[in-house]
């Protein structure tokens, strides 16, 4: 990475989609990434949310970042913005841990689960091919994704391997 690069660090609900002169970064848990990138253009974009789905959609609410079908759709409107086509994109998906593990003690709904594989469905609904993925089992996820070569770097929380996708 070049010093010169601007780093956005997305919190929950947020989206970026921007040019090769950005790295965009985040920590997930449960939440889900999807990372977008369009390799001819050096252009991309990456989400962090926190559901799979929203409400029903309605006339008087905007989309919002922090349901997963609503945070592809605003990255893809952004990235049309920007002249690109979906299906000119390939993704990564990063997220969906199990943040309280096998606990019987703790009667929540795989919520982790759920993202990941919604991430998935969604992509393959708009014909954007996954080439990396890493998603599920324990602990947190930190990555950061450079715009100039597609490369996200991940650091998976509680189990010290540091990779590239």
């Amino acid at each position: 990475m070049k010093p010169a690069d601007k780093t956005i660090v997305l919190l929950p609900g947020e989206h970026f989609a921007g040019d090769e002169h950005y790295r965009v970064s985040t920590l997930l848990g449960s939440c889900v990434s999807i990372v977008l990138w369009q390799p001819q253009r050096r252009l991309g974009a990456m989400s962090h949310f926190v559901l799979a789905d929203g409400p029903s959609p309605s006339p008087d609410r905007a989309l919002n970042g922090r349901y997963g079908n609503e945070a592809l759709a605003l990255m893809l409107d952004n990235l049309r913005a920007l002249g690109v086509a979906p299906g000119d994109c390939q993704a990564k998906v990063f997220g969906g841990g199990a943040m309280f593990g096998n606990n019987p003690q703790v009667l929540l709904p795989d919520v982790g689960r759920k993202n990941g594989e919604a991430a998935r469905e969604l992509l393959q609904r708009h014909g954007i091919p996954i080439v990396s993925e890493s998603l599920f089992g324990g602990g947190h996820r930190q990555i950061i994704f450079s715009i100039r070569t597609g490369e996200v770097w991940m650091r998976h929380g509680g189990q010290g391997d540091r990779r590239s996708a």
